[in-house]
């Protein structure tokens, strides 16, 4: 007599489907993750034909008024922008007088280059003729609170702005950007930010490049990312730094060349992208002169290759060219992370940035000084107080950012050491208002040559320890207080900044006024 089939086959095939299909699904899954892992770094090096001469943003100089005050006039206005033929972008820009005079310059993106001397008194008058409230943050400049344009100094659409205050530092390459708390990112993005830069006597005695434009070149670095004619500012997945793009520009010009007609060019570079991080060098690893950072020059030159800018940080080189050459600025692989972050947090990215281009006779230059002289740092020595700062996406030391909290209140006068932490698993760095900074440690060890001039930006990647000097002797205000952030625009924006006000010894700290959306004067 034949037997029928039993439960028992019948459950030995649902298994042999269902383990087939468990594979199946395993299968597709760690296909598609390696193949998302393999497709996740970006490099342009030697893909890029340099076809663009490098837009020179005009300088701005203002104009000086019977009492010796430098004014300025800035406005922000929405347009569009031509990155290439045919493609014409939405953009936002400042606008000045001299962006008006220059026919080369489109003014519709990125701002003219401001220029002001120490021990100046300066004005800037901000109009927004955008239809949604802004601000101008100088970053790197020492003044009072009140006239920082961080999150409590909005302009409104339609609005006015007045800030003055008196150039106190030594000669450095500053910016300007917008500073709207919870969309920084976004403002920065679509291209308000400029140069500012401070001149002195002591420097300029140094013989240095100094003719702007020429052999003194500023070199503003954003990433983008295109969408057909318009910017495509989305995060893409995994990226928990931020807006990571696909290309770079240089001064809003994509694919740019300079021609350089000295034996040595000063570039001043300028991260102004929002969440990259770029290691700087020549495709041909040719040595150079590192000569300032952040707050100004260092005490002497630097000999290297390699210069590493986290977002907001700033640093000048010296390059020396020979008649003919060519030679291309790359942002070699800056890693950071772990083997995962640094995969998807553009640790593994690279791009043809700038191309210079020598000419058949360079103007002889002097030789680059031994020494630039002392740089002003604080004294740890100095320091009355330590604090420590635990960085984290979420917000630092537990706290997400509250515009009416003062998280610090420090005494005016006061030297004190800032221990900033990252255990966080993401990269960051570290921003702070109005000072100059000094970087004393790094996990535990002596900073490296190019961290030992005047600083504002720090880079803190995942499992750094970064130990800083600060003094506080700009004016006190009790009631408006300066910035303290990670320069990673979208973690800015998400909540992770705090605030400290500088008051006079003895003195409580206020209550901040509101962040608002703008007013229409001030």
């Amino acid at each position: 007599m034949t037997k029928t089939s039993g439960p028992r086959p019948r459950l030995k095939r649902v298994l042999l489907t269902l383990t087939a299909v468990a594979v199946a699904i395993v299968t597709v899954v760690v296909g598609a993750g390696a193949w998302f892992y393999a497709t996740a770094d970006v490099s342009t090096v030697g893909k890029v034909d340099f076809t663009e001469e490098l837009r020179i943003p005009p300088l701005e100089e203002g104009e000086v008024e019977a009492d010796g005050t430098r004014v300025f006039r800035l406005g922000m206005r929405a347009g569009e922008t031509e990155f290439g033929p045919g493609r014409t972008t939405p953009t936002w820009g400042f606008t000045s007088p001299a962006t008006a005079a220059d026919a080369r310059w489109p003014g519709t993106y990125l701002g003219p280059t401001l220029r002001a001397e120490r021990g100046e008194k300066v004005r800037v008058e901000v109009d927004n003729g955008l239809d949604e409230p802004s601000t101008v943050h100088w970053h790197g400049m020492h003044l009072p609170a009140a006239m920082d344009g961080g999150p409590h100094q909005m302009v409104g659409a339609g609005g006015e702005w007045r800030p003055h205050w008196t150039v106190d530092q030594p000669a450095a390459t500053l910016w300007y950007h917008p500073h709207p708390h919870g969309r920084t990112e976004r403002h920065v993005q679509r291209g308000l930010a400029g140069m500012f830069l401070v001149d002195d006597a002591k420097a300029r005695k140094l013989g240095l490049p100094d003719e702007y434009g020429v052999n003194d070149v500023p070199v503003v670095v954003q990433d983008v990312r295109f969408d057909g004619d318009r910017f495509d500012h989305g995060h893409r997945m995994m990226r928990n730094t931020g807006f990571l793009g696909d290309e770079t520009m240089v001064n809003g010009t994509l694919a740019p060349y300079q021609e350089v007609r000295d034996e040595v060019v000063r570039l001043r570079l300028l991260n102004a992208s929002t969440a990259r991080v770029y290691d700087f060098g020549f495709a041909d690893d040719r040595a150079f002169d590192l000569v300032g950072t952040d707050g100004g020059l260092l005490g002497a030159p630097y000999r290297t290759d390699r210069v590493l800018l986290s977002p907001g940080e700033r640093a000048e080189i010296l390059v020396r060219m020979r008649p003919g050459e060519r030679t291309v600025l790359r942002s070699s692989p800056p890693g950071g992370g772990d083997f995962w972050q640094s995969r998807f947090a553009g640790g593994d990215d690279s791009f043809d940035v700038l191309e210079l281009r020598a000419a058949r006779t360079l103007r002889p230059a002097p030789a680059v000084p031994a020494r630039f002289g002392d740089v002003e740092l604080p004294d740890p020595a100095d320091a009355s107080r330590e604090r420590h700062f635990d960085l984290r996406t979420s917000g630092i030391n537990g706290q997400p950012m509250a515009m009416d909290r003062i998280d610090a209140t420090v005494e005016r006068g006061a030297t004190e050491i800032w221990t900033v932490r990252n255990r966080d698993g993401v990269t960051h760095n570290f921003h702070v208002h109005d000072v100059q900074f000094r970087v004393l440690a790094v996990d535990g060890e002596p900073p490296p040559p190019e961290l030992r001039g005047r600083k504002d930006t720090v880079y803190v990647p995942n499992g750094r320890e970064v130990k800083l000097v600060l003094r506080f002797d700009g004016p006190p205000d009790p009631d408006v207080p300066y910035m303290y952030h990670c320069h990673l625009l979208s973690h800015e924006d998400g909540g992770m900044m705090g605030q400290f006000a500088v008051v006079n010894p003895g003195e409580k700290a206020g209550r901040p006024p509101g962040g608002g959306e703008g007013h229409g004067g001030h």
